[in-house]
C-alpha cells in the first residue's frame, strides 16, 4: 500500500473545530482543551466559527492568549464551508477535524495520524462514542446498528484498524495537500446550522481514495472521541428525521460519486449488519427481553425510511434531469425560428 524502507517521520498536525452556535460554548471549549491536551500535542489548532459574528467575538475574546487562533468561516455557510475554510488556513500535513460537542480522549491524535507513516493511506477516522445526556440514558429501542443517527460509531464497524470508504466526520484526518487538490468539501451536500443532513466526508473521502492508484481510508478504533448526544436526538421523532435525511443525502452522493462507491457501505450494511441485528433482537424478545421489541420496530423503522429519502433524492434528481432537458430542447425548437426571419428583416 504505501512505499517500501524505513517510516517516514511523524508528519505535523493541523486540528480543526467548527462551530455555529454559543449553546455548545462549553462543549467547544472542552473540545478544545481536548485537543491541545494531547501527547504529542498538534502543531496548530483552529476554531472556524460558521458565519455567526457574535460567536467569533466571544470565540476571539475567551481565547485569546491560548494557542487556538480563532477564524471566521470564508466559505457558504453550513458544515462543509467551515471545514473548507479550515483546510485552506491549515499549516500542517495533515488536517483533523473534531466535532464542537466531541472531547478527545488521551491518545486520541497519535493513533488518529500514525498511519500517515504509509504514503498510500489519504484519510483516516477514529471511533467516536456517545455520551447521553445527564437526564437520559442510551434508549433501550435505539439499536447499536444506528448509532450513526447520533453520530457516532455504530455495530458493523470494524474492530481493529481496517480500511473504509469513509470516517465518521466527528474525528477524522486526511493529507491537506490532496485533500485541497481535489477540491475540499463540496457545499452541495451536508449540514448547515442545525439541519440533519450529512454525508460531505463521504464524498470527499471517495474523491481522497480514486485521488492516486492504491490510496485508502482507514478506520482506527484505538483514536477514541466521546460525542456529545444532545437530548432531543434521543427522541423517536429526531431518529424518524435524521434516517430521511440521510437518505436524502446519499442520494446525493451517488449523483456526485455513482452508485458502486456511494453505496458500498450501505449495501454491506443492509445486507449483513442488519439481517444480523433483526435476527439477534428477535431471540432476546423471546426470552424476555422487551426493549428488543422496539429495537426490532426501529430497524425497520430507520432502514425503511432512509431508503424512502433515497428514492425520493433520485426521483428528485430525475425530474430536475428532464426539466433541464426540456428546457434545452425548448429553446433549441425555438432556435431556427429565430434564424429564419433574419433574411426577411430590412436593410
Amino acid at each position: 500500500m504505501g512505499d517500501a524502507g524505513q517510516p517516514a517521520a511523524p508528519l505535523g498536525v493541523t486540528v480543526v473545530v467548527c462551530a455555529y452556535t454559543e449553546r455548545r460554548w462549553p462543549q467547544t471549549r472542552a473540545a478544545l482543551r481536548s485537543a491541545l491536551g494531547q501527547d504529542p500535542a498538534p502543531q496548530q489548532v483552529l476554531l472556524v466559527v460558521d458565519h455567526n459574528p457574535e460567536l467569533a467575538q466571544r470565540a476571539a475574546g475567551e481565547l485569546a492568549g491560548t494557542p487556538v487562533e480563532v477564524l471566521e468561516s470564508a466559505g457558504s455557510p453550513g458544515l462543509s464551508g467551515a471545514r473548507n475554510t479550515g483546510l485552506a488556513a491549515a499549516s500542517q500535513p495533515v488536517t483533523v477535524f473534531l466535532d464542537d460537542d466531541a472531547e478527545a480522549r488521551p491518545g486520541w491524535l497519535e493513533f488518529l495520524v500514525g498511519p500517515y507513516s504509509d504514503s498510500g493511506v489519504m484519510a483516516t477516522g477514529g471511533s467516536v462514542q456517545p455520551r447521553w445526556p445527564q437526564e437520559a440514558a442510551r434508549p433501550r429501542w435505539l439499536p447499536h446498528e444506528f448509532d450513526w443517527v447520533v453520530g457516532c460509531s455504530y455495530r458493523g464497524l470494524p474492530e481493529t484498524t481496517e480500511t473504509v470508504r469513509n470516517p465518521i466526520g466527528a474525528s477524522m484526518s486526511m493529507r491537506t495537500s490532496t485533500a485541497v487538490a481535489v477540491g475540499g468539501f463540496d457545499d452541495s451536500v451536508g449540514r448547515v446550522g442545525s439541519n440533519q443532513r450529512g454525508c460531505e466526508e463521504t464524498e470527499l473521502a471517495i474523491r481522497l481514495t480514486r485521488s492516486r492508484p492504491g490510496a485508502v481510508v482507514l478506520y482506527v478504533p484505538a483514536s477514541v472521541v466521546d460525542h456529545h448526544v444532545a437530548p432531543e436526538r434521543v427522541k423517536p421523532g429526531y431518529f424518524v428525521r435524521r434516517c430521511w435525511q440521510e437518505g436524502l443525502s446519499k442520494a446525493e452522493v451517488v449523483r456526485l460519486a455513482g452508485s458502486s462507491a456511494g453505496l458500498q457501505r450501505e449495501r454491506r450494511h443492509t445486507a449483513i449488519t442488519i439481517p444480523t441485528a433483526l435476527i439477534r433482537d428477535l431471540r432476546s424478545l423471546v426470552t424476555g427481553d422487551v426493549g428488543a421489541g422496539g429495537r426490532m420496530i426501529a430497524t425497520i423503522t430507520g432502514l425503511s425510511t432512509a431508503a424512502a429519502g433515497y428514492l425520493t433524492g433520485r426521483a428528485r434528481q430525475a425530474l430536475t434531469r428532464t426539466e433541464s432537458r426540456s428546457v434545452g430542447q425548448l429553446s433549441s425548437s425555438h432556435q431556427p425560428i429565430v434564424s429564419a426571419s433574419i433574411p426577411n428583416s430590412p436593410d
